[in-house]
């Protein structure tokens, strides 16, 4: 009984077969990139409706940062908070000689109510100060989010529809996009391309969540505070204004927690290696806080907090850089080793 053998694949097959796809022309490429553009146009139309859809659940994803938000204030004055029932209407800040002069209360934040009061056979509005009021209702940011124009509800709705849009269809966008680039790659070139994407994700949704949960509060806070510096009341904000603003600032932060991923890709290719990346450390320092001035609100506090953790990032790119290269010496030194001794 004779045994089959299988035939030796010819240079052609193996290339293609180490490519992982077969090879087209290039009006057939124009068509595939044609259906990707169709694809993630159709992707991006449904998160879009979608997200008209439950435009109302979108919009308090969006002001929950303004809800989180806190006034810090001096330790040397006495806050005073005016209410009516549940509503904050406004707040003094009352030194030491003032608090002498009018002795509120001893406590650092003093609410008073403002409320209707009997005084014979009229009804007045009567001043009562509130000793069980909540310490964090005095630091909350009281911000009225306001349409100042017949459109701007039609604006704000674009708006959440656009960015909510990108965000639910960018996961669909990269898997049509790869399934046009990976093609055309290497199989050591796919392993590269998935472990970068890995990381990038993750440090996008890292940065996005950094950006939501810690800097967006203190930068609206910190905005409030210097419209008062300034003597400028910060009591309305315009709805498409904040939106805007608090998506292209998570945005910004995103992208900006991507640079381990383009330097070390740069590394990988030859571009940069450790020396230019330690040479470059203090040029980064600066670019950093730039970039902080430009992505944030113009206040340092959250400049710094922007610039801390991209300098972090890049300062572990560096170490990964260095880590590499001596594996690669070592590696290197050990095969110069072995053909000497053959």
């Amino acid at each position: 009984m004779a045994i089959e053998t299988e035939e030796p694949l010819t240079e052609f097959e193996q290339e293609q077969e180490e490519e992982g796809g077969p090879v087209k022309s290039f009006l057939e490429h124009l068509e595939d990139l044609r259906w990707v553009l169709i694809k993630s146009a159709v992707a991006v139309g449904v998160a879009m409706l979608l997200c008209l859809i439950a435009g109302d659940k979108v919009v308090k994803i969006v002001e929950r940062p303004l809800d989180q938000a806190k006034i810090r204030f001096p330790s040397s004055v006495q806050v005073v908070t005016f209410f009516y029932g549940q509503n904050k209407l406004w707040s003094l800040q009352i030194d030491t000689k003032k608090q002498a002069a009018f002795p509120l209360s001893t406590n650092r934040f003093v609410a008073v109510q403002i409320e209707p009061v009997l005084t014979g056979t009229n009804q007045v509005l009567g001043l009562r100060v509130d000793t069980t009021a909540a310490g964090d209702t005095f630091q909350k940011l009281h911000v009225d989010i306001v349409n100042l124009s017949p459109t701007g509800a039609f604006l704000v709705a674009f708006q959440v529809a656009f960015y909510g849009g990108l965000a639910l269809a960018s996961p669909f966008i990269f898997y049509f996009i790869a399934q046009f680039v990976f093609p055309a790659l290497k199989m050591m070139e796919k392993k590269y391309v998935f472990r970068g994407l890995g990381f990038g994700a993750a440090l996008f949704a890292t940065g996005v969540c950094f950006c939501y949960f810690v800097l967006m509060p203190v930068a609206l806070a910190a905005s409030v505070q210097y419209s008062a510096w300034l003597g400028f009341s910060a009591n309305q904000w315009r709805a498409e204004d904040y939106i805007g603003f608090v998506c292209k600032f998570m945005l910004g932060m995103g992208l900006g927690f991507e640079l381990p991923v383009v330097i070390l890709t740069l590394v990988k290719i030859g571009v940069l290696n450790y020396g230019i990346l330690s040479k470059a450390r203090r040029y980064m320092i600066v670019i950093n806080l730039v970039l902080g001035a430009l992505l944030t609100t113009p206040e340092v506090i959250t400049q710094v907090l922007m610039a801390l953790p991209l300098q972090l990032l890049y300062e572990v790119s560096v170490w990964m850089t260095w880590y590499w290269e001596q594996r690669d010496r070592k590696r290197a030194g050990r095969e110069a080793r072995d053909l000497s001794t053959a």
